[in-house]
């Protein structure tokens, strides 16, 4: 029974340092991991603050941005109503060019009309010229024997 008395003291100082051991390993594990919850609990409230705080930044965002795009919706609708209008002055400006064509094509005739009046003009401006020409030796045949005249008249 002695045998027995010093297994179970054996068992005894076995477990028992075992349970020193655990505890210090427990100890040392508190030292470590107590101030590690205590970070991650910080850390995660950081976090939900990032977030809620990201949360709220995101609905002001979608606020302006809606906000935003009506005033560009109308916008757009106003540029597109002037689209309209700038496409139905294009329309009128091209019909006017036809019309400007079909005017110039009208003018060619008048343009060979105004030619032969220019042609006409440099005609009578010659024909009078030769009048002015023809009088002037007139005047030189008449004036001299006009002067032998006007020495023998009382006038």
């Amino acid at each position: 029974m002695d045998s027995d008395a010093t297994d179970s003291r054996l068992n005894a100082f076995a477990i028992d340092r075992l349970s020193q051991a655990f505890e210090t390993s427990a100890k040392r594990w508190e030292l470590i991991v107590y101030p590690s919850l205590f970070a991650f609990i910080i850390l995660a409230a950081y976090g939900f603050y990032l977030i809620f705080s990201l949360a709220k930044d995101v609905h002001y965002l979608s606020i302006s941005v809606d906000t935003n795009m009506t005033v560009m919706a109308s916008n757009m609708q106003s540029v597109s109503d002037n689209m309209a209008q700038m496409s139905r002055n294009v329309r009128a400006m091209s019909v006017s060019v036809d019309s400007m064509a079909r005017d110039v094509n009208t003018l060619e005739p008048m343009l060979t009309s105004i030619q032969n009046m220019d042609r006409s003009m440099q005609n009578m401006t010659l024909a009078t010229t030769s009048m002015r020409d023809d009088m002037a030796v007139m005047n030189q045949s008449i004036s001299r024997p006009a002067q032998f005249m006007n020495r023998f008249m009382p006038w």
